[in-house]
């Protein structure tokens, strides 16, 4: 008899109880990226800092927007999710707001 492969979810579907904790977890994430953007533009501000500090805190503001827009759609999924949506729904939305991201409509 050969194999049954695809029978079965390989994992089993979420709990209530961990999609709310995965919800709350994207939630602190927001805070810490967030508080990392604070940080920088205070680096920006600061009149004394160097030339070399200031290049690298313009980099990092780049990377803290791009990873913002991440966190803001997984906030989108997790929320979906707590709500009962489905998660191909959840995702459709997710995905489509990262397109709005990066100007792809």
């Amino acid at each position: 008899m050969p194999p049954k492969y695809y029978s079965q979810n390989k994992n089993p579907p979420l709990t209530e109880d961990e999609i709310k904790e995965r919800h709350k977890d994207i939630q602190e994430e927001l805070q810490e990226v967030l508080e990392w953007k604070k940080e920088t533009e205070a680096t920006l501000e600061y009149p004394e800092a160097s030339p070399q500090k200031k290049g690298a805190a313009k980099r990092a503001m780049k990377k803290i927007a791009r990873r913002i827009d991440t966190v803001q759609g997984q906030i989108i999924y997790w929320k979906m999710r707590v709500n009962g949506e489905s998660h191909f729904k959840a995702n459709l939305e997710k995905n489509e707001y990262w397109a709005s991201c990066r100007g792809e409509e």
